[in-house]
C-alpha cells in the first residue's frame, strides 16, 4: 500500500525523453524567455498542425481562451449564451466576465455532454418567441467528445455560433475526427492536470483567421501598429511566454503516447471493478473515442452497499485523492436565478460519480491497490 507518497487525481508528466527540458534549455541558452518568442510560434504551428486546423493562438489559460472567443463571436451585455451545465466553472464564468448571461442545458445519458434534443428543444422554443442565443457553449467533457452531429445540425438551423470547450478532452475523437475542430472557436487547457500540461497555458483553435487575429491582438494589451503604446480598444494580458509554449511543445510530442496510457488505465479499473454490483462508467458510444483523461465511475449505493463517498473518504485514508463529478453549474451559489433546462441527469452524475486516480504515471501496483480498497468498502 502507498502510504509515504499521496497519490494525486491527474498530475503533470513530463516524457521520459526529456523533450521538455531540451526545449527549455533552449529558451533559456538564447535569453528568449519572454515576452512571447519562437517557442510560441512552433507550439502554434505544431497544435493547428496536429488538429488539422489552420489557425491558432497559445494563451496564458483555458480560460482567458474562452473569453477571448465569446468576445470575438460579438458576445456582449445583455446577451444569453446556451451552455452546458455539466461542466467546470470557468466555462460559465467566461460567459458573466463579457456581461451575458448563461442558460444552462442538461447533459444525456449516452455521452454525459450536452443533450442535443435538449438543445434543439430550447433553439425551437426561442425561435418562436424570437429570442434565439447569442452562441452556444458546448463542452468535451472529462476528456470524451459531445455528439456532434446533432449539435452541428440544430445550431446551424438557427445560424447560432458555437464555441467548443475542449479543454478536458485534447485527444480525443468523434467519427475520427479529432476535438476542437467542431466549433467555430476551440479552446483548449494546458492546467497541471491536463492530458498535457505546460504548467498553465490554453490555445484558441479557429479556421477563421480574423478570429485568431483579433484574438491575438486583444491577448497583447490590444497595442495599435505605432513606434509608441497605442490603444484604442481595451485588451488583455492573456498571451503565452516563450518557456511555458517550450515545454507545450514537448509535452505535445507525446499526446498520444499519454492517451493510450489514460485508455490503458480505465481498461484496467473496467476489468477490475465491472463485475461490482451498482458500479457503472462512464460510456463511450460507437465512434467516439475518449482520452478518458479522468476514469470515472457512478455508484448506486443501495446495490453496491457504501456510498460515493464511503469510497472517496477510504481512499484519502491511504493518502489517495479521488474526487466527486462536477457540481451542475445551476446548482452553483453563484449562478442562482440562472435558467436551466432540465438538469436532472447532471443532478444524478454529481450526487453518485467518482474519479478515480488516473494519472499516467500510474503502475499497475498503485492501480491494485485503488482497487482493492474499493473492493474493501463494498465488503465492509
Amino acid at each position: 500500500m502507498i502510504k509515504t507518497n499521496r497519490l494525486y487525481l491527474s498530475p503533470p508528466h513530463m516524457s521520459e525523453e526529456g523533450y521538455e527540458l531540451k526545449f527549455v534549455n533552449d529558451a533559456f541558452d538564447s535569453n528568449w524567455i519572454a515576452p512571447l518568442g519562437p517557442h510560441v510560434d512552433g507550439f502554434e504551428k505544431e497544435f493547428a498542425a496536429y488538429h488539422g486546423i489552420p489557425y491558432a493562438a497559445a494563451l496564458s489559460s483555458g480560460t482567458s481562451a474562452l473569453h477571448l472567443a465569446l468576445i470575438t463571436l460579438g458576445v456582449s451585455k445583455g446577451d444569453e449564451v446556451l451552455c452546458s451545465t455539466f461542466t467546470f466553472s470557468a466555462t460559465a464564468n467566461a460567459i458573466i466576465y463579457v456581461g451575458a448571461y448563461p442558460v444552462f442545458i442538461d447533459s444525456n445519458e449516452n455521452t454525459w455532454n450536452m443533450d442535443p434534443n435538449l438543445l434543439l428543444e430550447e433553439l425551437e422554443r426561442r425561435s418562436r418567441i424570437n429570442k434565439l442565443p447569442k452562441a452556444v457553449l458546448v463542452v468535451d467533457i472529462l476528456g470524451q467528445s459531445a455528439d456532434w452531429e446533432p449539435i452541428l445540425v440544430a445550431c446551424r438551423q438557427f445560424n447560432i455560433p458555437i464555441i467548443e470547450d475542449a479543454a478536458e478532452a485534447l485527444g480525443a475523437t468523434y467519427h475520427g475526427l479529432k476535438t476542437g475542430t467542431f466549433g467555430d472557436v476551440a479552446i483548449f487547457s494546458f492546467n497541471g492536470n491536463k492530458i498535457i500540461t505546460t504548467s498553465g497555458g490554453g490555445m484558441l483553435v479557429s479556421r477563421d483567421k480574423e478570429i485568431v487575429d483579433t484574438s491575438r491582438f486583444l491577448a497583447t494589451q490590444a497595442r495599435d501598429s505605432a513606434p509608441h503604446y497605442e490603444h484604442s480598444q481595451i485588451g488583455y494580458n492573456y498571451r503565452m511566454s516563450n518557456v511555458l509554449a517550450a515545454i507545450g511543445r514537448g509535452q505535445l510530442k507525446i499526446l498520444d503516447r499519454r492517451v493510450e496510457k489514460k485508455r490503458w488505465i480505465f481498461e484496467y479499473y473496467r476489468s477490475a471493478l465491472s463485475g461490482l454490483p451498482g458500479v457503472k462508467f462512464m460510456p463511450e458510444p460507437d465512434n467516439f473515442r475518449s482520452t478518458r483523461w479522468l476514469t470515472c465511475i457512478l455508484v448506486d449505493s443501495t446495490k453496491f452497499g457504501a456510498t460515493r463517498d464511503d469510497i472517496r473518504l477510504a481512499l484519502e485514508t491511504e493518502n489517495i485523492e479521488s474526487r466527486p463529478l462536477w457540481k451542475p453549474m445551476h446548482l452553483q451559489p453563484v449562478f442562482k436565478g440562472c435558467l436551466a433546462i432540465d438538469g436532472s441527469l447532471s443532478v444524478k452524475l454529481f450526487e453518485n460519480g467518482l474519479c478515480l486516480p488516473s494519472g499516467t504515471a500510474l503502475t499497475c501496483e498503485h492501480l491494485s491497490s485503488i482497487c482493492s480498497i474499493i473492493l474493501s468498502t463494498h465488503r465492509n
